[in-house]
């Protein structure tokens, strides 16, 4: 296998030219797209991280004599499959979740990126995002990670306190967490994103806030907003189901929700999203394409997909998820190509309802252009009885951020701006993952 540098020369020269290029070519508008049905987003599962925290209930595992070669060759091999059976032409967006893929190599994430590339359309441009943990990303990691084509981080902190920290089961310290952040900042100005958590056991709004103030003053252009949800089976739901710990209040968590909405919206934050903040257009593209319902492969043990498998003559969208257990996955992979467990087709009913969950969690709410790539006979005006002249729909309470959603007119569909704009916010209302079991 070759080494990152090498094996991904091409796509990576040509990914830091189009970055040069970009605001001039934006300008003139996008170039020949492929239709909606073969443009798709692709998320690579990691599954392995150091330890697990005391509220993660994740896909994940901790690793004993992981083969990552053969992990490797695996992960290469679905993507090629999926990409195959999906007759997706064009990628556009790369995310590294998991689990904790900054302990992956680079070599790993330069391979998935060159077979995608000679899969499909990976335009140079495209954004590559790769989730990391304070502990497992120096300034070299980074940096290597960047050589391999990634382009974006997306940075777990959590919290800026040790003793919140410790309780989450955390392995970094405050300390650790900015000096991760100044180092990814060094090395992808703009491109950076941090996590936030809110509504732990014995947590205060005015510590809350004031560390969510010190992150402000040093952090990048987007940040996460996440409330703490006990999951059965993780250590912090026992120890709160014991009396070791108190249980989370949520009305104060409300509180930290709304306050802090107001805080990040002062710094010139805009809230695209429940729970994710960007200024300076920095939204995330990838998770944007879960929240507009656009088709994403699932790579990985674990991993969940939506797309038409066109290319294996299939019409209807459905919901994929690969086998969870790695070394089962591993298998079937050789045996079969791809580690694909469960295949559901949606129905017009239930393709209705994401676009509903999904768009309602936007500022810019839901348009006939997000149902419009599906047809379903049962449509949005059927469903509010509302005039195809607009009407709106709204969504009070700090679970859904109060987001006023307009439907708008036939003749003037709303959008986001040119920026064409990072699911895994759905953690504010239960922790869990669109993409991941």
């Amino acid at each position: 296998m070759a080494l990152p540098r090498a094996q991904a020369r091409g796509w990576v020269k040509a990914a830091k030219l189009a970055r040069r290029r970009r605001p001039a070519e934006n300008a003139g508008g996008p170039q020949s797209p492929a239709p909606g049905s073969q443009r798709a987003a692709l998320y690579v599962h990691w599954p392995y991280c150091e330890k697990r925290c005391s509220y993660c209930n994740f896909n994940k595992y901790i690793p004993r004599g992981v083969d990552e070669a053969a992990l490797r060759r695996c992960l290469v091999t679905e993507a090629q499959t999926l990409l195959r059976l999906s007759g997706v032409r064009r990628v556009e967006s790369v995310f590294f979740g998991g689990g904790t893929p900054s302990l992956a190599s680079p070599q790993t994430v330069a391979a998935v990126l060159e077979a995608v590339a000679q899969a499909a359309h990976l335009p140079a441009d495209s954004e590559v995002t790769l989730e990391a943990n304070p502990t497992s990303a120096s300034g070299s990691r980074l940096a290597a990670f960047g050589a391999a084509g990634v382009n974006r981080l997306s940075i777990g902190l959590q919290s800026l306190d040790d003793k919140e920290l410790q309780l989450l089961g955390r392995t970094h310290s405050a300390s650790d967490a900015l000096q991760t952040l100044a180092e990814a900042q060094r090395l992808f100005p703009g491109r950076v994103s941090v996590d936030l958590m809110l509504g732990l056991p014995a947590q205060r709004v005015g510590p809350w806030l004031r560390r969510l103030q010190d992150l402000l003053r040093c952090c990048d252009d987007h940040v996460s907003l996440y409330q703490l949800s006990l999951e059965r089976g993780t250590a912090l739901f026992t120890q709160v189901q014991q009396g070791a710990l108190p249980a989370p209040d949520p009305e104060l968590a409300a509180e930290m929700y709304q306050e802090g909405r107001a805080v990040l919206r002062e710094a010139g934050f805009r809230q695209y999203e429940v729970s994710n903040f960007a200024r300076n257009g920095a939204l995330s593209t990838h998770n944007w394409t879960y929240w507009q319902c656009g088709q994403y492969l699932g790579v990985g043990p674990g991993a969940h997909g939506r797309f038409i498998p066109q290319g294996a003559g299939g019409h209807t969208r459905e919901a994929r998820i690969q086998t969870l257990e790695p070394d089962n996955w591993m298998k079937e992979v050789m045996l079969f190509g791809h580690g694909t467990r469960r295949r559901i087709p949606l129905s017009e009913l239930e393709l209705l309802e994401e676009v509903l969950a999904m768009g309602l969690r936007t500022d810019v709410g839901i348009t006939h252009q997000h149902w419009q790539q599906f047809e379903p006979q049962l449509t949005l005006w059927d469903l509010f009885g509302a005039s195809k002249e607009g009407s709106s729909v709204f969504l009070g309470g700090a679970g859904c951020a109060g987001l006023s959603v307009a439907v708008p007119s036939i003749s003037a569909p709303r959008g986001l701006a040119a920026e064409n704009p990072l699911f895994r916010a759905q953690r504010i209302a239960t922790r869990g993952e669109p993409h991941v079991l």
